[in-house]
């Protein structure tokens, strides 16, 4: 899953991208309204996490753009305000869910699952393709009695390939999902992790297999 932040407090939104890569979560950061507008309008996100008082554009005027121009993407809003119309403000331009700071590390990562479970019909928590078996909630792939416990890097790219099982990625689309489009790393990084996840297949013993098709990308072979 992929989230974009938008928060101006540089050091909370350092603290937050923390709590939520290392709960399995691809993040983007931004720390004004017209940035938050464009990375949307230009990625993919799974959701939005965005603080009301905003340099630019305000979080609720950001929602409500994204409202008008038809975007349902889940938004989850986070501001100091706490008197009730505020919240009816900020739940009428078009945010999902609202959440008042100060507030706890587990309510915030509840929240985004809640936020998250909404927009689409119910995906399992164990992702299976043949003798494989993803853990989204522990980021541990296993097969049969063995295990292992996914970076979590390797761990997206690994439930991008078990989602599509047969069908061909390209390494801009596992850039876009797993680094960001906006991000400088090198595209080998993706070939380092699609070895790293060969080598791991091996050593879990699994029948099932990273294939590459030369020159388009890479896919997953399952065998029941």
């Amino acid at each position: 899953m992929r989230l974009l932040f938008a928060e101006d407090d540089r050091e909370l939104s350092r603290a937050v991208q923390t709590l939520l890569t290392r709960s399995g979560y691809a993040v983007d950061a931004v720390y004004n309204g017209e940035d938050a507008l464009d990375y949307i309008r230009g990625g993919q996100y799974d959701g939005l996490i965005i603080d009301w008082m905003m340099p630019r554009l305000s979080g609720v005027e950001v929602v409500r753009r994204l409202r008008q121009e038809g975007q349902d993407l889940p938004c989850l809003m986070m501001t100091a305000r706490d008197a009730v119309e505020d919240r009816v403000s900020g739940l009428d331009a078009g945010a999902d869910d609202y959440l008042t700071k100060p507030f706890a590390t587990g309510e915030l990562l509840a929240r985004v699952r809640a936020m998250l479970r909404r927009k689409a019909p119910y995906t399992p928590d164990v992702l299976r393709c043949g003798d494989l078996a993803l853990d989204r909630g522990g980021m541990t792939l296993r097969c049969g009695e063995k295990s292992l416990t996914l970076g979590n890097k390797a761990f997206q790219l690994m439930e991008m390939l078990m989602e599509h099982p047969g069908q061909v990625l390209t390494v801009s689309q596992m850039m876009d999902r797993v680094w960001g489009w906006d991000s400088e790393v090198e595209t080998g990084v993706v070939w380092v992790n699609i070895s790293f996840l060969r080598k791991k297949l091996s050593d879990l013993g699994s029948s099932a297999e990273i294939r590459v098709s030369r020159g388009a990308g890479y896919y997953l072979e399952c065998f029941a």
